[in-house]
């Protein structure tokens, strides 16, 4: 007989075959099968989730017999680590395979902000080319890069910047090693000496808000901000009011609280590229990624315990 899993969220086709293939899934998006599932919770013993959606608490007091959580993604801040260890369920996600798409969006974000490139092709597009003048763009170059949470992506994101010839520093919530670059003592001091913060940090419960009124004004009416972390880490009604008043001088962000229904205010602020949270949205790595979550999900049935567990 087939172990049983719950399936949040839709995943890539062939994915959901090869797991259609090993497990009896249950699909909660799919209305149709609420009265299924009801009958299911007890025989459930895995569950395969995305970073955006994880799995309430509410979800794993109703799975008695959960014991594996599989995550599509590196986020965590749906789930309450703590309280599935307590009830002796693994968390694992896809570590690794994302770093590097994740820092190449945040990297185009930064050089679409500093080159104008939304407003450029949406000027072209308006028949302005020629007509009215254009404003100069901002070279990366001799700039200085503070990352907010120097993690795998963080990392990934300072070498890829030193290309442009921009000078790193950072602040990490705990002590970093093997790194030449310079660590600030605080978030503010960073923002005081970055002329573009790039935010990669972890989303909890301490670090909401992180980036608050005080740390935008610090970054300077010339600063860039781009967020590739998570909407909750920064203070959406601070960031609109500095991107409106000229407190700093654009944004190029990825990740929004309560996304995808996203604040109208971000449509028409001024100086910011925005996209749909595509951080690892490559054919290459959501394949990587898919293969990953299978195989935590293998382990755990092996009886092995997942190889990328967090908790």
């Amino acid at each position: 007989m087939k172990p049983e899993i719950l399936l949040v969220e839709p995943i890539m086709k062939p994915f959901d075959e090869r797991l259609e293939a090993d497990y009896a899934v249950h699909r909660l998006y799919e209305p149709a099968e609420k009265a299924k599932i009801d009958a299911a919770l007890p025989n459930i013993r895995g569950v395969v989730t995305g970073g955006g959606n994880g799995l309430s608490n509410e979800w794993i007091e109703k799975l008695p017999n959960l014991r594996v959580i599989s995550v599509n993604g590196v986020g965590t801040d749906r789930i309450d680590l703590a309280f599935a260890r307590s009830r002796n369920i693994d968390v694992a996600i896809t570590a690794g395979v994302l770093t590097d798409d994740v820092a190449d969006l945040g990297i185009s974000l930064m050089l679409a902000s500093l080159r104008h490139v939304a407003k450029g092709d949406a000027f072209v597009r308006k028949g302005l080319w020629g007509k009215d003048p254009f404003p100069l763009g901002t070279s990366p170059k001799g700039k200085k890069l503070g990352i907010l949470g120097l993690g795998q992506i963080g990392r990934a994101f300072g070498q890829r910047a030193e290309a442009f010839g921009m000078s790193v520093r950072y602040w990490n919530r705990s002590p970093v090693k093997d790194t030449n670059w310079t660590s600030c003592e605080s978030p503010l001091a960073l923002a005081q000496d970055s002329d573009v913060l790039c935010v990669i940090i972890a989303a909890t419960a301490e670090t909401k808000n992180i980036v608050n009124a005080e740390i935008l004004k610090a970054l300077g009416p010339k600063g860039i901000i781009i967020n590739i972390a998570r909407g909750t880490v920064i203070d959406e009604d601070a960031l609109l009011a500095a991107l409106n008043d000229g407190t700093i001088g654009g944004a190029g962000l990825d990740v929004f609280v309560g996304e995808p229904n996203i604040r109208k205010e971000f449509f028409t602020a001024p100086n910011t590229v925005l996209m749909p949270h595509q951080g690892s949205a490559t054919l290459e790595t959501r394949m990587a990624m898919g293969e990953l979550v299978l195989s935590n999900l293998a382990a755990h049935f092996a009886g092995r315990t997942p190889p990328t567990t967090v908790n």
